[in-house]
Formats: C-alpha cells, sequence, structure tokens
C-alpha cells in the first residue's frame, strides 16, 4: 500500500492530514501516475445548448477537429436536459500539455470558428468550461485498477492500492496543493464578467474554485447486482445529483449537471453517468459529502448494495476533483440561456 500522493509531490505538511495513523482502508482503491515531464493538464469541456433535441453529429464543430498529433489524448460525449428542459451535449477534451492545446485550438481553426461572431446569429447556444490545474491541483481516486476514466487516459500506469481513501476528508489528503494551503475561496461574487454582449458572456475565475467530475459504470453488472443497483442506487444518486443543481446553492454549489456517457460513434446512451459539480471550494464539498442528507442517502444505498453483494461487486466508480486558481478557468457562453453553467451567478 502506497500514499496517494507521488514521491515527486510530497513536501513537508503545514496542514493537518484527516487520516490517523495506522489507519488501514476497509476496501482497495487506486490513483493514477503521470509522467514526469507533465506539469499542467487541460480539461476542457466543449457545450452545444437547444430546446430541440439534439444528436452526436451537433458536436462536430468540436470533435472533427480532434485529429492529428495536438489532438486531446482521450475525449468522451455526454447528455443531460437541464431544469429548464434545453438539451445539452458536451465533449470533455483532456490534454496533458497546455501548449499541446493552445496549438491544437490555434491550428485546427477551433479558436477563429469560435470567436466568429456568426456563431452569435445561431439558434442553438454553445458553451466553453476549461480548466488549467497543475499536476498538483488535482487527484483521482478508481475502484478498480486497469479501469482508466477521464485524464486516467493519459497516465502512464496506476498506482498501488492507496491509503488516503474511505473516510471523510480523504479527498484533501489526496490533493497534493492541500500539504501547504488551505484551499479556502474568496469573499469575491463568482464569475464576474469580464466581457458581456446581448449573446455572449465571458466569465472570470475565482479563487479555489472546485470541480468533481464522479461517475459510474454500471456496464459490468449482472442479474441481482445490476437489479439492486438500477433501484437502490442509481435513484437516489439521481435525486442528489438534481438537488445540488436545482438547490445547491445554499451549500456552495455553483452549478451541477448529471449526464450520460453517448457513445462516440451512434451517440446512443450508454450504461455510464457522471455528476459534475463545481463548488465554490473544497470545504463546501466536503461538507456536502459528509453531513448533507441527500448524501448520507446515496452513501447509505450504496453501502447497502455493497454490503448485500458481500462487497464483491463489478460496479465500476471513478472520480476526479480539481482545486484552481481564478487565472486556471476559462468560461464563456454564447446564445445560452441565464441559468447555464456558472451564468446563474454571473
Amino acid at each position: 500500500m502506497e500514499s496517494a500522493i507521488p514521491e515527486s509531490l510530497r513536501t513537508e505538511p503545514t496542514k493537518a492530514r484527516t487520516m490517523n495513523a495506522g489507519y488501514v482502508p476497509p476496501y482497495p482503491a487506486w490513483t493514477t501516475r503521470f509522467a514526469a515531464d507533465v506539469k499542467q493538464v487541460v480539461m476542457a469541456y466543449f457545450g452545444i445548448q437547444s430546446k430541440q433535441k439534439l444528436d452526436i453529429d451537433s458536436l462536430e464543430p468540436f470533435t472533427y477537429r480532434f485529429i492529428g498529433d495536438d489532438a486531446p489524448g482521450y475525449w468522451v460525449p455526454a447528455y443531460e436536459q437541464d431544469s429548464k428542459g434545453y438539451h445539452n451535449l458536451i465533449t470533455i477534451g483532456y490534454w496533458a500539455d497546455v501548449t499541446t492545446f493552445h496549438r491544437w485550438a490555434k491550428q485546427s481553426g477551433f479558436f477563429e470558428w469560435w470567436h466568429d461572431n456568426e456563431r452569435e446569429t445561431e439558434n442553438i447556444g454553445y458553451f466553453l468550461e476549461i480548466y488549467y490545474p497543475e499536476i498538483g491541483q488535482f487527484e483521482t481516486i478508481f475502484s478498480v485498477q486497469n479501469a482508466p476514466e477521464g485524464i486516467a487516459h493519459l497516465a502512464v500506469s496506476m498506482s498501488d492500492e492507496i491509503q488516503e481513501h474511505g473516510y471523510y476528508g480523504s479527498m484533501r489528503d489526496r490533493l497534493p496543493c492541500a500539504q501547504i494551503d488551505d484551499l479556502n475561496h474568496e469573499q469575491s461574487r463568482v464569475g464576474s464578467c469580464t466581457s458581456q454582449s446581448h449573446t455572449r458572456i465571458k466569465l472570470q475565475g475565482r479563487k479555489n474554485l472546485c470541480l468533481i467530475r464522479s461517475g459510474q459504470d454500471w456496464s459490468y453488472t449482472q442479474d441481482k447486482e445490476r437489479r439492486l443497483y438500477l433501484a437502490q442506487v442509481e435513484p437516489v444518486l439521481q435525486k442528489g445529483m438534481l438537488f445540488l443543481r436545482d438547490e445547491g446553492s445554499a451549500e456552495g454549489c455553483i452549478n451541477c449537471r448529471y449526464m450520460t456517457v453517448l457513445d462516440k460513434d451512434t451517440g446512443q446512451p450508454t450504461e455510464r453517468t457522471f455528476g459534475l459539480a463545481q463548488f465554490i471550494d473544497l470545504e463546501h464539498l466536503e461538507a456536502w459529502a459528509k453531513s448533507h442528507p441527500t448524501h448520507v442517502e446515496i452513501f447509505g444505498q450504496f453501502m447497502n448494495y455493497v454490503q448485500t453483494m458481500n462487497y464483491q461487486i463489478n460496479l465500476r466508480l471513478f472520480h476526479e476533483v480539481i482545486v484552481v486558481p481564478e487565472q486556471s478557468q476559462y468560461f464563456e457562453y454564447i446564445n445560452c440561456h441565464a441559468q447555464t453553467g456558472l451564468l446563474k451567478y454571473k
């Protein structure tokens, strides 16, 4: 068993850890290991919004550019219908280097297309939410060692079993930057506009914004396990995600999307979902996870499920959590309704 924080990112901590000395986790989990030359990654969310149902081809302005040496190392499309009834398609692209991402955006013609005023005359909406975390500003965790998701597709390997999981506060203990930083937010207004027209709005970032993408893959489950997950766990998970979407502001949740992963070729829904939520800081995410009734219910139903299965489950779980400074965030919305993403707090 090893620490979730690799040796190269360990430092003399000035902030207390939550994990007790000699702690042994109740079940195994793993995290990602990156090449030594990976210093800062890119997680880019490209979105399209419409009152009408969208098909996978609607993402082509983004995805047909995902070719060549500078293309994302991994990308995945997903869908949700939001609180206003609008259909939203996104594709998430991951790059292991900021320079490569900007070179792709320029040479592929994406930047030129995105900034063209013609986007503002179309009858659909677009949004762009980009995060540039340094290697010490994010953490990942997986319930299966050889089942990468998200940024893990850019890693060189998975760790051995890690120690920092299975207790409240373990997210913070896995974050390298939390060794010396409380990662608290500032009392500034969330999402202040830096530029605005009637149809195109750009928002500034804010200090220590926290993003979590937490996913579930039940495609490997069968029979009793599948029935238990779909009847007992998934409904309360969805309930919790919709609470964060519609009422999460009191918990420090700026925005939440509960999304279904789509097949890249057919656009059909898969048996994979994820919650995607922005919190004003890590502390607010931790507080919701520890004590809010919606998450307590999620955790309780999940524990009933795994205990019923005698801890032998084929469900695959993962999450990636990032905490980034304001200069490592980029948000822009074109023709989107006022409750889209971070616009509700501009």
